[in-house]
């Protein structure tokens, strides 16, 4: 495994757990869905050999600081041998009460409710974790962008750059990420994940052009 690091294989557990979730989001079934979990095992198990060979820790280790973590930051369902509680909280605002004040018990000198969202997550998902932390610390949400028209139809394929702003779209990227953002706030407010939502019309964007129907005869 001398050729392998972390580094190397950061593509490929990025990529596996992607797999994961369009497995999951497309119903691909469950033999499907075991295998692909499988494969985000394996990047697991890879980066624990790695650290192993170094004399750092061993997946032995890893499951048990995951076991420990487990029964630390949720003591509503765990007492501290891991046995069961009698009793749960009855509301989910009850849990991630007792969540975030465990993690906060384990990092008090935490720079912010932000800190720790990872900053590689894509665009979509980072706003709305954003979003979520900032609705427990009690911040404001981004204030809704006015309506910006009637939405404007993509062209069928690319075509070369304008620098004119289209019909009812922002005329700066800083205005287009402020309206993006706002709609990944009403998106939230709805109950939606923007990111999931995003991935799916991508898929049927692509298979409506991979799979055109025919025209009726």
């Amino acid at each position: 495994m001398g050729a392998l690091t972390h580094g190397s294989l950061v593509e490929y557990l990025l990529e596996e757990a992607f797999e994961v979730a369009e497995t999951i989001e497309t119903g691909a079934g469950e033999a499907e869905l075991r295998a692909e979990l499988g494969d985000v095992l394996l990047q697991v198990v890879l980066h624990a050999r790695l650290a192993e060979e170094r004399g750092a820790f061993d997946f032995d280790d890893v499951a048990r600081g995951l076991a420990a973590k487990m029964i630390r930051r949720n003591p509503h369902v765990f007492r501290p041998d891991g046995s069961l509680q009698d009793s749960f909280p009855a509301t989910v605002d009850e849990i991630v009460r007792k969540w975030d004040a465990v993690k906060l018990a384990e990092k008090p000198d935490r720079g912010g409710p932000f800190e720790g969202i990872p900053r590689d997550l894509p665009a979509l998902a980072r706003a709305q974790k954003t979003l979520d932390r900032a609705e427990r610390a009690g911040l404001a949400p981004p204030v809704p962008e006015p309506d910006a028209g009637p939405p404007v139809e993509a062209p069928a394929s690319p075509g070369p750059a304008s620098h004119a702003p289209a019909s009812g779209l922002p005329a700066t990227e800083e205005e287009l990420g402020d309206l993006l953002f706002s709609v990944v706030a009403a998106a939230r407010a709805s109950g939606f994940d923007a990111e999931r939502a995003l991935r799916g019309a991508v898929r049927r964007y692509q298979g409506s052009r991979e799979n055109p129907q025919l025209p009726p005869a």
